[in-house]
């Protein structure tokens, strides 16, 4: 069984352990995360060491990592610590539960994470490390930015298009053919029935761009 590094922890770190683990996909041999927590463990893997120590792993020949630092708006550390990783030689694998029911027609992409019980259709385009979490539907034709978050619960209905490290919060739905920017943050709960643009925090049912006011 190939040997996985994870990079990062807490609670979404724990979730892409429990889903590894369940399918015995990968064997985990630490994680990665700040100089405080090295000999804590979460969901039963030691945190080993710090980002620094990235290299030595790769010298060890240890050939994949993930990035389990989740994120809520802001995917800056996420895409530094993946580049970081890349540019060393780690691939990174497609993480998904084995109760996820994803169809065989669809184009994902490395280190992207789809957790329990989510549902991706027929026709989905999904970029690098975004995650699909617990529970989210992803209706056929629809495309996730690189980065993407789609919280547990969320639903895309047909031909959504979410851009690049946008958050979709827990329990939001989409109507079919709604295109959502870039950097953007959609509440939870919220109700998506017209387009929402790039750089905006948008909430409500219906949801709306919030103002300055």
């Amino acid at each position: 069984m190939e040997k996985i590094l994870l990079i990062g922890g807490g609670g979404h770190c724990e979730s892409v352990i429990d889903s590894i683990l369940e399918s015995s996909s990968f064997d985990i041999i630490g994680i990665l995360d700040t100089p405080e927590k090295v000999g804590e463990t979460i969901g039963g893997i030691p945190i080993v060491g710090v980002d620094e120590d990235l290299q030595g792993w790769r010298d060890k020949g240890v050939q994949n990592a993930f990035i389990t630092l989740g994120s809520i708006g802001n995917t800056q550390l996420r895409q530094k610590l993946f580049q970081k990783a890349k540019d060393l030689g780690f691939f990174f694998p497609v993480v998904k539960d084995k109760t996820a029911i994803v169809s065989n027609k669809i184009n994902i992409n490395e280190g992207t994470f789809i957790g329990k019980g989510a549902i991706v259709n027929a026709s989905v385009k999904i970029g690098k490390l975004a995650i699909i979490n617990s529970g989210a539907i992803v209706e056929h034709g629809s495309t996730i930015g690189d980065y993407c978050h789609l919280a547990p619960g969320a639903t895309l209905s047909g031909n959504v298009s979410i851009g690049k490290s946008t958050h979709i919060g827990t329990n939001t739905t989409i109507i079919q053919g709604v295109k959502i920017g870039e950097d953007t943050i959609i509440g939870a709960g919220s109700v998506v029935i017209r387009n929402i643009g790039s750089f905006k925090k948008a909430y409500g049912n219906p949801c709306k761009e919030a103002t300055n006011e």
